[in-house]
């Protein structure tokens, strides 16, 4: 999305003057301008969202050539062999458009800074991030396909850390939330054992608080619970945890162990998300109803993003 900093207005060349002897003037060229999959474009004006284009090579129109002007000859009958009159072509629309990536990926991955996400999708995933013991190494998002046998995979997002304050646009982590809103599911990481000190309860807490501060409709997407680093905690600890985690987030599904470090728990992970997705690209393909609900959801939380970087509240 770079090159659109350096050269902002895009023209389509005009159509050429008609020529004696009955010659139509040449209509002027298309003028394509690729965006990579996953752009929504907007409308500056209105804020409509105008197309969301997910596939390669699905191309849409944002604004139409102004009609070609008449030459004399429409104008020549019987009574005047040889008319002057001529109509100019009318002007072609013009469009204040805002462009937005958001990258398609299945599995979106939430949490606190150096709570294991990037070491997670490093382990399970060719991407190779940034990992160091000192937190906000992940600046930008990293994308990394898991792969969980033959024609069997899903793409993992790994995002900036969010931090306490993070929905009044303390931190980096908001301004890559958007991106969230493809995944089918969020993988919320918990740090058993923080670095600093503190407790992994209530950092639980306060990504939930900042999630839903931030984006209702986000924060109602489906996530699951990853105890990451567990092997820093003896089983009895890591129970206790588990149990006072529930209690905290009434939280009734399961959590997940996992080590990226040493693998453990990584490959039950990775293949209950497969069958996840795998049941889930099945409904959109199956259910109608189900996939138009899908959709229905996934514009609003577009939206809702829009809506927030237009009110200039710190979302980019």
């Amino acid at each position: 999305m770079v090159d659109f900093r350096f050269q902002p207005q895009y023209r389509a060349k005009s159509g050429r003057a008609g020529g004696g002897r009955n010659k139509t003037g040449a209509g002027g060229a298309d003028l394509t301008v690729p965006v990579p999959p996953g752009t929504c474009v907007f409308d500056t004006g209105t804020g409509e969202l105008i197309a969301d284009l997910r596939q390669p090579g699905a191309p849409v129109l944002v604004a139409r050539g102004g009609s070609a002007g008449l030459g004399n000859t429409r104008f020549k009958s019987s009574t005047n062999r040889a008319p002057r009159k001529t109509t100019a072509g009318a002007p072609g629309e013009a469009r204040g458009l805002r462009l937005q990536l958001r990258l398609v990926a299945d599995v979106g991955l939430l949490g606190l800074p150096n709570a294991g996400k990037s070491t997670l999708i490093r382990a399970v995933s060719a991407a190779r991030p940034k990992v160091a013991d000192y937190p906000f190494t992940t600046l930008i998002p990293n994308l990394g396909v898991v792969r969980c046998g033959a024609g069997r995979d899903f793409v993992m997002a790994d995002m900036p850390g969010l931090i306490e304050g993070a929905a009044a646009g303390a931190g980096l982590g908001l301004r890559f939330l958007k991106h969230l809103s493809r995944c089918r599911l969020l993988l919320h990481l918990v740090d058993v054992l923080p670095a600093d000190g503190g407790d992994p309860v209530a950092n639980a807490a306060a990504i939930i608080r900042e999630l839903t501060a931030f984006s209702a409709p986000l924060a109602a997407r489906e996530r699951w619970l990853v105890l990451a680093k567990s092997d820093l905690l003896a089983a009895d600890a890591l129970a206790g945890l588990e149990g006072r985690l529930r209690e905290a987030l009434d939280w009734e599904g399961p959590i997940h162990h996992i080590s990226a470090l040493t693998g453990t728990g990584c490959d039950a992970l990775c293949g209950a998300l497969m069958d996840a997705i795998e049941s889930h690209r099945g409904k959109l393909r199956e259910d109608a109803d189900y996939a138009a609900e899908q959709n229905r959801l996934e514009q609003e939380m577009l939206l809702a993003f829009s809506r927030s970087t237009r009110s200039g509240a710190g979302h980019a």
